[in-house]
C-alpha cells in the first residue's frame, strides 16, 4: 500500500528525528555556480571535506554567456561566479563539467541524458528546477544553500517528508499541444500554489505517451504549482531513453538496475493525500497573459475578466482582450524546460521553409552541447539558419537575467522558459510562456499564432 514517493523516500530515510524532521540520505547531488560558493566556505570555515565527493556533480550554467565562451567572461560578476566554482572543484577533487566542455550545459539537461539521474534516486541541487530529475522516477528536489552544505558534509539532508499527490491526465493530446502546454494547463486549473506541501505523482495514458524530453518539462514545472517536486513512474520509455547514456549502468549491472526499477510504482491500493483528473482532450496550445505561471490560457481564447489587475498594467494588456495577432519582440527557444533535442525539432518543423520576422530578435539556445551535437548531427541547424535563425551555445541565456542575454524593458517575449516573474528576464521585460511551437510560430509571424494554423 506505498506511493511511489513512500518506496523511494522510505528506503532513504537514514534516521528519524522524534517531533522534527527525518534524515534523510541523497544519491546524487548536483551543484552549479550561484549557490554553491557559500556552502564550500561553509566547510572550508569547519576545516572538513566533502564527505563523499563521487556523489557531486558540478558545472556552470546561469551565468555562461552563450557566445565566445572561449574568451573571458566579460561580466565580472558573472565571471567571479564561474571560476570560484572550478577552484572550489579543484580544492576537493569534484567532478567538473566548465564551459566549452563537451558534457557541460544546464545542470538539469545533463543529468538526465547522461544517466547521472536513474530511477529510485534521491537527488538534490541548489536550484528549485531540480524537480525536472523526478522524470526518470526520482526524487528530486531543490534546496538551499545551507542545506547544499549539509549535504556536502554528511551526504544527508533534514526533512519533512511531503504529502503526496497524484494528478492523472487521461486519454489523448490534441494536436499542437505539447507536455509544456499540459503543464501551463495544470497551472491554470490549480493556480502556482495548488501543489504547495505536496510531491506529485504524474499518472495516466496522456502520461504515458510522453516522451522522456516531454516527462522532463512537465516534472520541471511542478515547483511552478508550488510543489516540492514532480516524478513519474518508470517504464519501458525510461529504460530506453536510459540505456547506454554514459555514466548508466552497463552490461549485467543494466539488467539488474532495470529489474529493480520495475518495482517503483505507487501500489494499486496506495493512498494519496491529494488526487486530481484531467481529460487530456481539454488541454489547447496555451499561453500566459499574466505574471507568474498560472496566469495562463488557450492561445485563441481571452483574457479572464477576473485577471490580476497588477499583472496586466504590467504585461499592458486588459480583461478579455485576444492576444491573438499581439506584436512580439523577442523569442526564447531553451532553458532546463524546453532546451532538449525534442524542443528543436518541433521549433524546426514549424520554421521550415519559412523566414524568422524580420522584427523579431530570436535566441535558439541549446541546453548542452549534447543537444547542439544532435542538432548538427539531424540537420536542424541548417534548416533552422536557411529560415533565419542562429543557433547559440549552451547555458541557462534568457530563462532569467543572469548572463547577457536579457529582454530589455517593455519588449514581449515568447519564451519557452518555465517562469515570467516581472522582471524575470530582464528589468521590465514582459514575458509570454509557450510551447517550443508556439514560440516558432511566433517567431516566423512575428506575432502571437495558434501553431495549429501553421502545422
Amino acid at each position: 500500500m506505498k506511493t511511489l514517493l513512500d518506496k523511494i523516500w522510505d528506503s532513504h530515510v537514514v534516521k528519524v528525528i522524534e517531533e522534527g524532521p527525518q534524515q534523510l540520505y541523497i544519491d546524487r547531488l548536483y551543484c552549479h555556480e550561484v549557490t554553491s560558493p557559500q556552502a564550500f566556505e561553509g566547510l572550508r570555515a569547519r576545516g572538513i571535506a566533502p564527505f563523499r565527493p563521487e556523489k557531486i556533480i558540478c558545472m556552470p550554467d546561469h551565468n555562461t554567456p552563450t557566445h565566445d565562451q572561449d574568451k573571458p567572461i566579460e561580466d565580472p560578476v558573472s565571471r567571479t561566479q564561474v571560476e570560484t566554482l572550478e577552484a572550489n572543484t579543484r580544492m576537493y577533487g569534484l567532478t567538473h563539467y566548465p564551459m566549452n566542455d563537451p558534457r557541460n550545459g544546464i545542470i538539469h539537461v545533463v543529468g538526465p541524458e547522461r544517466g547521472l539521474s536513474l530511477p529510485g534516486m534521491t537527488i538534490v541541487c541548489g536550484d528549485s528546477h531540480t524537480s525536472t530529475h523526478g522524470a526518470v522516477g526520482a526524487i528530486a528536489f531543490g534546496i538551499g544553500t545551507s542545506e547544499v552544505e549539509m549535504v556536502l558534509a554528511s551526504q544527508c539532508i533534514l526533512q519533512q517528508k511531503p504529502k503526496a499527490m497524484r494528478i492523472t491526465v487521461d486519454g489523448e493530446l490534441g494536436k499542437g499541444v505539447t507536455a509544456k502546454d499540459l503543464a501551463l494547463y495544470l497551472m491554470m486549473k490549480i493556480s502556482t500554489s495548488g501543489a504547495t506541501g505536496y510531491f506529485v505523482e504524474y499518472a495516466g495514458s496522456a502520461v504515458r505517451s510522453l516522451s522522456m524530453e516531454g516527462r522532463l518539462t512537465l516534472c520541471n514545472l511542478s515547483i511552478e504549482m508550488g510543489a516540492r517536486g514532480g516524478l513519474v513512474a518508470p517504464d519501458e520509455v525510461t529504460f530506453e531513453y536510459l540505456k547506454g547514456k554514459p555514466d548508466a549502468p552497463k552490461g549485467a549491472d543494466w539488467d539488474k538496475a532495470v529489474a529493480r526499477w520495475r518495482n517503483l510504482y505507487s501500489d494499486e491500493d496506495a493512498v494519496f493525500d491529494k488526487e486530481l483528473r484531467f481529460d487530456a482532450a481539454d488541454v489547447s496550445p496555451m499561453i500566459t497573459y499574466g505574471t507568474n505561471p498560472g496566469m495562463g490560457m488557450p492561445v485563441d481564447s481571452r483574457i479572464p475578466a477576473d485577471a490580476d489587475a497588477g499583472a496586466l498594467d504590467y504585461m499592458g494588456f486588459e480583461a478579455g482582450q485576444q492576444l491573438l495577432g499581439h506584436k512580439v519582440d523577442y523569442v526564447f527557444l531553451g532553458a532546463c524546460t524546453n532546451g532538449r533535442i525534442e524542443d528543436f525539432r518541433a521549433f524546426a518543423s514549424v520554421a521550415a521553409g519559412r523566414r524568422k520576422a524580420d522584427e523579431v530578435v530570436a535566441w535558439l539556445v541549446p541546453g548542452s552541447w549534447s543537444v547542439m551535437r544532435q542538432i548538427q548531427a539531424e540537420g536542424l541547424d541548417k534548416v533552422l539558419e536557411a529560415s533565419g535563425f542562429e543557433i547559440r551555445q549552451p547555458g541557462c541565456s534568457a530563462c532569467l537575467a543572469m548572463n547577457e542575454d536579457k529582454v530589455p524593458a517593455g519588449k514581449y517575449c515568447v519564451s519557452t522558459s518555465n517562469r515570467n516573474f516581472e522582471g524575470r528576464q530582464g528589468p521590465g521585460a514582459r514575458t509570454i510562456l509557450a510551447s517550443p511551437l508556439t514560440a516558432a510560430a511566433a517567431a516566423v509571424s512575428g506575432c502571437i499564432v495558434d501553431p495549429r494554423t501553421l502545422m
